[in-house]
């Protein structure tokens, strides 16, 4: 059985869930006869690998993903030999070949009737994109998610891979934080800003989804919409468990789920912080050995980061909900003391390329701030 994410994925530009100008964008960017290269950006769930896989589409044809190469940078964030992984990728025949992936061409670039169209799979735009000989103005598009992961090393080497590929191909990048990609990339892209989904749309995507189920009128779905904060493919997953489950007709049970999502001990790491206990090392024993462990409020953030596979945003995100949602008993003024260092971290991620040291920076203004509500012992002097 697919998912909802598969079943209900836009087929057309028109069903992008985003607004009008959004959608007039990218199907002109897609439409013209020299496609540029793209910067898509916004917050998650709001469509932006639906968006480039219709663009994708859009400009190679029925045979695209023979042509399209996805690579997410995030992947490459923690791992060993992450350079060499990038290298292979832009240069599949090794780093000292000549040969890289952008100038490569197709044979589907001079014949579109390589692949049969099935009645089903209609160009996104209404008609294709081919000349009246078949040739594709594009062979092939590089894909790169999450490119504000790529870090300061990654960057120049793929603008240098922008600068001297074939101009048969395009690069494509998604981003969260678009501001931490150099300068020299964003000015060679057009970026389209991606909004939140609205409310209304969540709701009617909702709607359509349960009564394809054979479900109408399901009470939970405004509650889904109201919970997810613009995410649509949040809200699509939480509907389509609710509906596995049985449970569409019991909003009880969404707030449960939510609990069972949600990163509950993300609260721990707030109150070691409020309570100046920052860095707490103990000695522990594994196995044979004894081993010192960080605790306090960086380990359990350390911790929580690589069990749940959290970025430094979605660490920010928790934590305001959890703020924001009053589930810490805290006076107005020190509540609002800490929301404030958020927004500072915020700030100060968008223009970062290393979160930790800013996650950090935070907790050590959560750590200030309990001391002067009196929630930490005071700094000797």
């Amino acid at each position: 059985m697919p998912s909802w994410l598969s079943s209900f994925a836009p087929r057309r530009f028109d069903d992008l869930a985003t607004t009008e100008h959004v959608r007039e964008v990218l199907m002109q960017a897609a439409l013209t006869a020299n496609p540029p290269h793209l910067l898509l950006s916004g917050p998650g769930g709001i469509g932006k690998t639906a968006a480039w896989r219709l663009i994708a589409r859009q400009v190679l044809g029925p045979g695209w993903r023979s042509t399209t190469h996805v690579l997410n940078a995030r992947d490459l964030a923690r791992a060993s030999g992450a350079m060499a992984t990038f290298e292979s990728f832009l240069r599949p025949e090794g780093r000292d070949s000549s040969d890289t992936l952008a100038g490569r061409t197709s044979l589907e670039a001079f014949d579109a009737a390589l692949f049969e169209v099935k009645a089903d799979d209609v160009a996104p735009a209404g008609h294709e994109s081919a000349g009246a000989s078949g040739r594709q103005p594009v062979s092939r598009l590089i894909v790169i998610e999450d490119a504000d992961h790529l870090g300061p090393k990654r960057q120049p080497y793929l603008r240098r891979m922008m600068e001297s590929g074939s101009g048969s191909s395009r690069f494509i990048f998604t981003a969260r934080t678009p501001s931490r990609l150099i300068d020299a990339i964003r000015s060679r892209v057009q970026h389209v800003r991606m909004p939140p989904v609205e409310r209304d749309v969540i709701t009617s995507r909702l709607h359509h989804a349960f009564s394809t189920e054979g479900i109408n009128g399901a009470p939970i779905v405004g509650d889904i919409a109201h919970v997810v904060h613009g995410d649509l493919r949040r809200a699509l997953l939480i509907g389509e468990v609710l509906v596995r489950r049985g449970l569409h007709e019991d909003r009880n049970a969404l707030g449960h789920l939510l609990e069972e999502t949600e990163v509950v001990e993300m609260r721990l790491v707030v109150e070691e912080a409020l309570r100046g206990r920052l860095f707490d090392w103990r000695w522990e024993k594994q196995g044979e050995r004894n081993v010192r462990v960080l605790h306090g409020a960086m380990g359990h953030l350390d911790r929580l980061m690589d069990n749940h596979h959290l970025e430094d945003e979605q660490v920010l995100d928790l934590i305001h909900r959890h703020l924001a949602a009053g589930r810490l008993l805290l006076p107005p003024d020190v509540l609002c003391d800490l929301l404030e260092a958020v927004a500072v971290a915020d700030s100060d991620l968008r223009r970062a390329s290393t979160g930790r040291i800013h996650l950090e920076a935070m907790l050590h203004r959560f750590a200030e701030v309990g001391r002067r509500a009196g929630l930490a012992p005071a700094q000797a002097s």
